[in-house]
């Protein structure tokens, strides 16, 4: 089965465009480093919760908006490679593409697959 890492962010609305260039970059090297898949989504449709919610998690501010991503791995082993080799590769180096929203507020986590159809 295959492992995937998924991503929530809160990210400044007016820099759109600007999260779009960084994740395309960054989507290349996940690949080149065995990544199945990237999907990078921006949110349309995210309704503020009472008790929990995407909005809530990330501590959206009323000029962001949520994202939601994930990128597939053929199984944990290539994901567990690939992200040390991710994590060290220049082109995804804050100083060469900086992360256009806050850092801090980005939750992340790495999931087996359970079912797939």
């Amino acid at each position: 089965m295959s492992y995937v890492d998924g991503f929530v962010a809160a990210v400044p609305t007016a820099n759109r465009e600007a999260y779009r260039q960084h994740a395309a970059a960054a989507a290349a090297v996940f690949k080149e480093y065995g990544a199945l898949k990237v999907v990078e989504c921006w949110g349309d449709d995210i309704p503020d919760g009472k008790v929990t919610s995407f909005p809530m998690a990330v501590k959206r501010a009323n000029d962001e908006t949520v994202v939601f991503a994930w990128i597939v791995w053929p199984n944990r082993a290539v994901r567990d490679e690939g992200m040390q080799k991710v994590m060290a590769d220049p082109r995804v180096q804050p100083d060469t593409n900086p992360m256009p929203f806050d850092g801090e507020r980005l939750i992340y986590g790495g999931f087996e697959v359970i079912v797939e159809r």
